[in-house]
């Protein structure tokens, strides 16, 4: 619908964003714990372990120790070589918990105002799922072995909760507000989210709703209307 249009002006920005993260997802060693394969070479011993089950990962060098999720009493440990020309791909999910700031919101136009771009200050903390994949081959031999090289790309979506503030003025509000003055207002807010996770940090999109506190509350024109924004924070995982 036109009012969503302004959610398009966030894409070039967050694509460039994303883009310059790419180089921070590459990491030297992996978390022991459950993975899935989600791809691996078609002529692979593994095929029989990929079978729609978790696999106990644990990286020794250029070396990965799979032991499938058998029953209690019947574990059996693989050991499985990476190569230099064919990629592993792992799948691991968890929960993920960040705090995140909202540099910025686009509101759509309401009641004759156009579109606003917000800058004041904003904070959420986010609680959703994440994905992290996992490209695994070696890179190169030398005579000391094989070099492991891992790419991790880290996708998220969930919802969040916060605060924040905005400024309040009649070109915002009805003109029979309570409040006669110019001032900034607290609001609370809360949304959907997808993310990105850079490894060093987290950047994403999202989408949500305000609640003006106080008495103007229900003369802004922008109370529990739809806006579009940016997160940009810290993973606390």
């Amino acid at each position: 619908m036109p009012q969503h249009r302004p959610f398009l002006l966030l894409l070039p920005a967050a694509a460039l964003a994303l883009g310059g993260c790419a180089v921070l997802g590459n990491v030297t060693q992996l978390d022991d714990g459950y993975y899935r394969v989600v791809h691996r070479p078609a002529t692979d011993t593994l095929a029989a372990l990929a079978a729609r089950q978790p696999l106990y990962v644990q990286q020794r060098a250029d070396t990965l120790l799979l032991t499938p999720d058998a029953p209690p009493g019947q574990p059996r440990t693989y050991r499985y070589a990476l190569q230099p020309t064919q990629r592993l791909w792992l799948l691991r999910r968890r929960l993920d918990l960040d705090v995140f700031t909202i540099p910025f919101k686009v509101r759509p136009p309401q009641a004759g105002v156009p579109v606003q771009l917000n800058t004041n200050f904003n904070a959420a903390i986010y609680v959703g799922r994440r994905l992290d994949f996992y490209s695994l081959r070696t890179k190169r031999t030398t005579p000391f072995g094989a070099t492991p090289h891992i790419r991790a790309t880290g996708l998220g979506y969930g919802a969040f909760l916060g605060a924040g503030s905005t400024f309040i003025t009649d070109d915002v509000t009805a003109a029979t507000r309570p409040t006669a003055a110019d001032y900034e207002g607290v609001v609370l807010h809360g949304g959907l989210a997808a993310i990105y996770d850079a490894r060093a940090f987290n950047i994403g999109l999202a989408a949500g709703l305000d609640q003006l506190l106080g008495p103007d509350g229900p003369h802004w024109v922008y109370q529990h209307k739809l806006w579009f924004g940016v997160l940009f924070g810290l993973d606390l995982n």
